[in-house]
Parts: C-alpha cells; sequence; structure tokens
C-alpha cells in the first residue's frame, strides 16, 4: 500500500454483528431497547441515591457513580451502531473512532476501579465496622472517585496518543461493532510494539491489581462471616455484599470471555458477539442486580417511583 494513501486517511469501516440485511431491522430493535433500558436503569438508581436520605452513604455513592459510567460506557458504543444500522452505513471518520477509544478505555477503567473501591468499602464496614465511618468519610469517598476518573482519563489519552502516530490502509474495514483498542492495534500497517507493550502494562496495573485488591477483600470478608455467631448478623452482611458480587462477577467473567474468545478463536464475529455481553448486557443488568437484590434501594426505588405518580 502506497504511503499516502496512509497518510491522509480520514474514515474507518465498522462491519459490525452482522452484514445481512434481514438482520438489520431486528439488531436495531434489540440494541435500541437495551440502551433505553440502560439508560433509563441506571439514571432510576442515580435518582433513588440522590433523592432519598437512607442511601446516602459510602456504599450508594460509589454505586451511583457506577450507574454514571454505566451510561457513558454504553453511549460511547451502541448510538453509534444505531446509527450506521439506520442510515445502512459503515463509516466511521477517524476522529470519532479515536474519541470512541478514548472514552470506552476510559470508562471500562472507571468501572473496574469503582468495583474494586466498593469492595474495599464493604471489607471496611463487615470487617472493621467501628473504624469504617471515620476511615470511609465523605472527601475520601470523593477523593477516590476523582482519583478513579483522573489517572483513567491520562492512560486512555497515552493509549490514543500512540494510535494517532499508527498508519492504517485506506478504507481500512474494523471487524467490531465499535473502535475497540486492540481491534485498532491488529487492522495497523505499521509497528505496533510500543501500542503493545503498553497496553500490557496498563492491563497489569489497572486490571490485575484491582482484581487482586477485589479478592483479597472478599477472603477477608469471608473469613470474618465465618466467625459470626448470629444469623441476623451473616444475613445482613450477606445482603449487602450479594448485589456486589453478582455485578462483579458478571463484569470480570463477561470480560474474561471476551479475553478467552479472541485468544482461542479466530472468529472476529464470535469475538464482537462476545464483546456485547460486557459492553451492552452488563450494564443493563447492573441495575436490577442492585435494585432486586437490595432491600435498600427497592425501598429507595419504590418512594421515589410513588412521589413521581402521586404528582406535585
Amino acid at each position: 500500500m502506497e504511503a499516502e494513501n496512509d497518510t491522509i486517511l480520514t474514515q474507518f469501516l465498522l462491519l459490525g454483528l452482522s452484514e445481512d440485511p434481514e438482520w438489520q431491522p431486528v439488531l436495531f430493535g434489540l440494541f435500541l431497547s437495551m440502551y433505553l433500558v440502560t439508560v433509563l436503569g441506571n439514571l432510576l438508581i442515580i435518582l433513588a441515591v440522590s433523592c432519598d436520605s437512607h442511601l446516602h452513604t459510602p456504599m450508594y455513592f460509589f454505586l451511583s457513580n457506577l450507574s454514571l459510567a454505566d451510561i457513558g460506557f454504553i453511549s460511547t458504543t451502541v448510538p453509534k451502531m444505531l446509527v450506521n444500522i439506520h442510515t445502512q452505513s459503515k463509516d466511521i471518520s477517524y476522529i470519532q473512532c479515536l474519541t470512541q477509544t478514548y472514552f470506552f478505555t476510559t470508562l471500562v477503567g472507571v468501572d473496574n476501579i469503582l468495583l474494586t473501591i466498593m469492595a474495599y468499602d464493604r471489607f471496611m464496614a463487615i470487617c472493621h465496622p467501628l473504624r469504617y465511618t471515620v476511615i470511609m468519610n465523605p472527601r475520601l469517598c470523593v477523593h477516590l472517585v476523582l482519583l478513579s476518573w483522573l489517572i483513567l482519563s491520562w492512560v486512555s489519552l497515552i493509549h490514543v496518543l500512540l494510535v494517532n502516530r499508527l498508519t492504517f490502509s485506506m478504507g481500512t474495514e474494523i471487524p467490531h461493532f465499535f473502535c475497540e483498542l486492540a481491534q485498532l492495534l491488529k487492522v495497523a500497517t505499521s509497528d505496533t510494539f510500543i501500542n503493545n507493550l503498553f497496553v500490557y502494562l496498563a492491563t497489569a496495573l489497572l486490571g490485575v491489581f484491582p482484581v487482586t485488591g477485589i479478592l483479597y477483600s472478599y477472603s477477608q470478608i469471608v473469613s470474618s462471616f465465618l466467625r459470626m455467631s448470629s444469623m441476623k448478623t451473616k444475613s445482613k452482611a450477606f445482603s449487602t455484599c450479594g448485589s456486589h458480587l453478582c455485578v462483579v462477577s458478571l463484569f470480570c467473567g463477561t470480560g474474561l470471555g471476551v479475553y478467552l474468545t479472541s485468544a482461542l478463536t479466530h472468529s472476529s464475529q464470535a469475538s464482537s458477539v462476545a464483546s456485547v455481553m460486557y459492553t451492552v448486557v452488563t450494564p443493563m443488568l447492573n441495575p436490577f442486580i442492585y435494585s432486586l437484590r437490595n432491600r435498600d434501594v427497592k425501598g429507595a426505588l419504590g418512594r421515589l417511583l410513588s412521589r413521581a405518580s402521586s404528582g406535585p
């Protein structure tokens, strides 16, 4: 491919989940429905936490931030796919692609860090209840959330700047429904050694360490749980951890499934379908998990909906 063609690249082609015309209306309706359910569900969680004084605690503060990140997470990928299906187009501009990569990388990382912070919060609440309110004070909670956004924003910016120095052929096709970083590196025509090196480093720091932190927190929680003699105390401790543990399992499980699918199969379509699980399904299910398994959230949502239905 001539060098001139590499320097004037203005757009990529997103192949999407299926090129079959008969499937396009089905995919449009399905993903539009999932997108609306996800946004509505997470907005309800944010409103419930904001409006109900019973939920003004560190755990629910982190939950509302997780819901906010999930709204941004799914809004980064699905709307563009819906537009492309509706207009029967595969185009995404170079700038749009890099922007999508930046926000997707930031938000998936923020989700991961927030889940780790929430595990630490549960560890402190169950294993060190007398010091909990002193340690997990509002100032620390705000700083932890801001720090997670700041760190991931800079890491994602470095990723995008490294991608920006790569060259791509004209008419480059991305076998995915959004501009995922790994897919961009696969279709680049220049050397991606530095990019891959930074990906491995970032994954080690922002992937392995948080998972280790979650496992450590829950090992201490389980140890404390086994020492409890009262069934009522055990039930209360389990109820505060059950929802978070389900969300962590879903997030990590689907993410691991995408990684294994990419590593074990060369089918780009199989990898794209697997990606739907953690980019669309997981953000959609999180509000249901917290509202159905958590009595406090369920009660707050009930009060919020009753106030809305009764009017002023």
